[in-house]
C-alpha cells in the first residue's frame, strides 16, 4: 500500500507508568469536550499540572484559570509555578523569549473530591473564556523513547510478563501481540524477539571505525538528548558528557540514575537489564560508525524506562538553543552543533488545530535558523497518526502538517527504519510526514559493560572448558543488535554529518549563520527527497 492512512491508534499505557510518574491516559471515549475544540486524540500526560507559553498573557492567563479550577473544587498553585529555562529569539516583528511555565493544580482549601486534572481544567477554561484566550497553554505531555514495537508507545517491556528469559528487559516486548486484534500483530512483534531484532548480545569482529587524528576543518557535531552514554572503546575521546550552558548541567547528572553505567534501576528486584539500558551509548555508536570523524555530544534527558515529561525536554532543548544562538552570533559560552539527534516522541491530543502549542517547534525551528538540522525518529507504532517532534517536519503532500521548507532555516527530518533488505520496516511508522528512511531494524552498535540476571540456558564443563549457551542479557562483549526508529534517526544524523564534513569551515576559521543553513540544506537535499523553497 501506498497511500496515507491511519487505521490504529496507540494503544493506552500501563497502568505502573502512569503512576510512576503521576500521569494520566486522555481517554476520547470519556474526555471532555468543549465546542470549538476538536474531539481529543489519546495522548498521556501529567494530570496535576498545565503548561503555559513565556510568550503568553502570563497574569491574565493564571487569573482565568484560577477561576475555572475555582468551579471544579481545585485552584491553581501560583506559588509553586516554575518557569523553565528561556531563550531570546530575535526575528522581524521584535524580540520573544521562548520557554514555557509550570502551571501547578491543587484542591481548593477546605474541600474534598476527585484530584485535579489538567485536561479537565484547561476545558473547562476555554468553555468559559473562549478558545483564543487559552491559546498558549496545554498539557505537559509524556514522550517516550522510539525504540518499543506494536501499538503501545508506553510499555515497560517488563520481560516477566512472558516467562521466557530471553526477553531480559527487551523494550520491544508487547506481551501477546494478538491481544491488540491485529493478525499482523505477531509479525511485528516479532522485531522485539532475540534473533529477529530484539536487544540482544552479539560479537563484532570488525576494527573500530577509522578516525583521523587531525583535520584541516572543524569536525562536524552531532548532539545526542538521550538516555546518556557509558564507557566503550570506540567512543573514548569520541564523545563529550560535559557541554554546559554558563555551568548549569544539561538534563540529568546524577550517576545514581545513569542508565549506561546501571543497568537495573526500575521495576522489581529480578535482575533483568531496565528497557532502556544502553540506549544512548548504541545510538552514539550508530553516529560514531555513519561518520567516524565527528564529534558527539551527549546529553541524559532520559530515564530507564524510556519516559520523558514534555517540560523537561523543553527545558533541556531552550538550553541547546541558547548554546547554539551564542554560536552562531560569535558570542562567549556558545557550542557548534550542526546536527541535533532525538529518539524520542509522543501524540498530540488536537494536532491540527490551533490550539496545538508551538513552543517545542519554535524552539526547533530557531536553532534550523542557526545552522542546527535536527534529526527525529518517526515512532513505531506502524501507523500513520503523527508523532512529534518528527512531524515538524515539512509534510510531502498539503494535508494539514509540517512546516514549510525556507533557504533560510533548515527543517526539522522525521526518519522511518528499513529491514536489513532496504524495505519499510513493519513496524516503522509512515504516511507524509515521513520524509527519510535509514536502517533501524536488527542494527548492530556500541553497548556499555552490562550484565543482568539471567543466566545462559545451559551450562558445563568438559574437556577443561567451560561451555555454555549465548548469556541473553550480559553485554560486556561491548555490542547487540537492537530494532526501532530509534535508531534510524542516529544513522541519519551521523550520514549528515559525513555529508558536511568537507564543506565545514576551517579549525581556526570563522564561520557564518548563512553558511552553516547553505550547507546543512546541501547535506539534506543529498541523503533526502526534500527541497528549499
Amino acid at each position: 500500500m501506498t497511500a496515507a492512512r491511519e487505521d490504529r491508534d496507540p494503544a493506552a499505557p500501563h497502568e505502573h507508568l502512569l503512576k510512576r510518574h503521576s500521569a494520566r491516559f486522555l481517554d476520547p471515549e470519556n474526555a471532555t469536550v468543549v465546542d470549538g475544540v476538536p474531539e481529543p486524540r489519546p495522548t498521556a500526560y501529567l494530570s496535576r499540572r498545565l503548561l503555559m507559553s513565556t510568550r503568553a498573557d502570563r497574569k491574565s492567563v493564571l487569573k482565568m484559570l484560577d477561576k475555572a479550577a475555582d468551579e471544579l473544587g481545585w485552584s491553581v498553585d501560583a506559588a509553586n509555578e516554575e518557569t523553565c529555562s528561556t531563550v531570546k529569539r530575535r526575528r522581524k516583528d521584535g524580540e520573544h523569549k521562548l520557554g514555557v511555565a509550570r502551571i501547578a493544580l491543587k484542591p481548593k482549601k477546605g474541600t474534598a473530591g476527585s484530584p485535579p486534572d489538567g485536561w479537565k481544567l484547561l476545558q473547562k477554561a476555554r468553555a468559559m473564556h473562549g478558545v483564543k484566550a487559552m491559546r498558549g497553554v496545554g498539557l505537559d505531555h509524556l514522550l517516550n523513547a522510539t525504540t518499543e514495537i506494536e501499538g503501545n508507545p508506553l510499555h515497560s517491556g517488563n520481560p516477566l510478563h512472558s516467562g521466557n528469559p530471553l526477553h531480559s528487559g527487551n523494550p520491544l516486548h508487547s506481551g501477546n501481540p494478538l491481544h491488540s486484534g491485529n493478525p499482523l500483530g505477531i509479525a511485528i512483534g516479532s522485531y522485539m524477539e532475540p534473533g529477529s531484532g530484539g536487544r540482544q548480545p552479539v560479537a563484532v569482529a570488525l576494527p573500530r571505525p577509522h578516525r583521523a587524528q587531525k583535520l584541516s576543518t572543524r569536525r562536524p557535531v552531532v548532539a545526542i538528548l538521550d538516555t546518556g552514554c557509558g564507557v566503550h572503546p570506540w567512543l573514548k575521546g569520541v564523545v563529550r558528557e560535559d557541554v554546559t550552558l554558563d555551568g548549569t548541567p544539561i538534563g540529568y547528572t546524577d550517576p545514581a540514575t545513569d542508565p549506561e553505567s546501571d543497568g537495573d534501576l526500575i521495576g522489581p528486584m529480578d535482575g533483568a537489564l531496565d528497557p532502556l539500558a544502553g540506549h544512548g551509548t548504541f545510538i552514539a555508536g550508530l553516529v560514531h560508525q555513519a561518520c567516524p570523524d565527528a564529534d558527539i555530544l551527549s546529553w541524559r534527558v532520559m530515564p530507564s524506562d524510556g519516559i520523558i515529561v514534555e517540560s523537561d525536554l523543553i527545558d533541556a532543548l531552550t538550553k541547546i538553543a541558547e548554546l547554539v544562538r551564542r554560536h552562531a552570533a560569535g558570542e562567549p559560552g556558545g557550542q557548534a552543533i550542526d546536527v541535533l539527534s532525538l529518539s524520542m516522541g509522543y501524540y498530540h491530543e488536537t494536532p491540527k488545530d490551533a490550539l496545538f502549542d508551538p513552543t517545542m517547534y519554535d524552539l526547533l525551528e530557531m536553532m534550523g535558523e542557526c545552522g542546527t538540522l535536527v534529526v527525529a525518529s518517526a515512532g513505531n507504532e506502524a501507523t500513520s497518526r503523527p508523532m512529534y517532534p518528527a512531524a515538524f517536519a515539512p509534510w510531502s503532500d498539503d494535508e494539514g502538517g509540517g512546516a514549510a521548507t525556507r533557504s533560510d532555516c533548515l527543517p526539522v527530518l522525521s526518519v522511518g527504519a528499513l529491514n536489513p533488505d532496504a524495505s519499510t520496516a513493519l513496524f516503522s511508522n509512515g504516511g507524509p510526514w515521513v520524509r527519510a528512511y535509514q536502517p533501524g531494524a536488527a542494527v548492530v552498535s556500541t553497548m556499555p559493560p552490562l550484565q543482568g540476571g539471567y543466566e545462559p540456558l545451559a551450562r558445563v564443563t568438559a574437556f577443561g572448558r567451560q561451555r555454555e549457551a549465548i548469556d541473553p542479557d550480559d553485554f560486556t562483549g561491548g555490542f547487540a543488535v537492537w530494532s526501532g526508529t530509534s535508531f534510524a534517526a542516529p544513522l541519519m544524523a551521523g550520514r549528515i554529518a559525513a555529508r558536511l564534513l568537507h564543506s565545514m569551515p576551517a579549525a581556526s576559521g570563522e564561520d557564518t549563520q548563512a553558511a552553516a543553513v547553505a550547507r546543512g540544506w546541501k547535506a539534506v537535499e543529498a541523503e533526502t527527497k526534500i527541497k528549499r523553497s
